[in-house]
């Protein structure tokens, strides 16, 4: 059984997430088999606002290298959460504005 805390891993804190708080849209790390769904409604459970929309992306591996030691970074999934019109914003963004 999934959990909202465990749906949700972080959210993301960026230039270009913070330009889209605007527009009432959130981004945010999630699990890798998560589906739309089960991510709308973990952040309307954990925030209480009411979701219009989610737009996942599958994040790839990138190669990465320090001194002599090469390797990839993690392969991980990120979803943009669009709020309704209507619907309140996510406290825990307002503060960092």
């Amino acid at each position: 059984m999934k959990t909202v805390q465990d749906i949700i891993i972080k959210p993301l804190i960026t230039e270009s997430s913070m330009d889209m708080m605007a527009d009432k849209k959130y981004a945010f790390k999630v699990m890798k088999d998560a589906t739309k769904p089960e991510i709308a409604k973990a952040v309307e459970e954990m925030f209480k606002v009411e979701v219009e929309s989610v737009n996942t992306i599958n994040m790839k591996r990138k190669p990465k290298r320090l001194g002599i030691h090469s390797g990839y970074t993690a392969t991980w999934k990120k979803a943009i959460v669009t709020l309704k019109a209507d619907s309140k914003t996510i406290e825990f963004f307002d503060g960092l504005n």
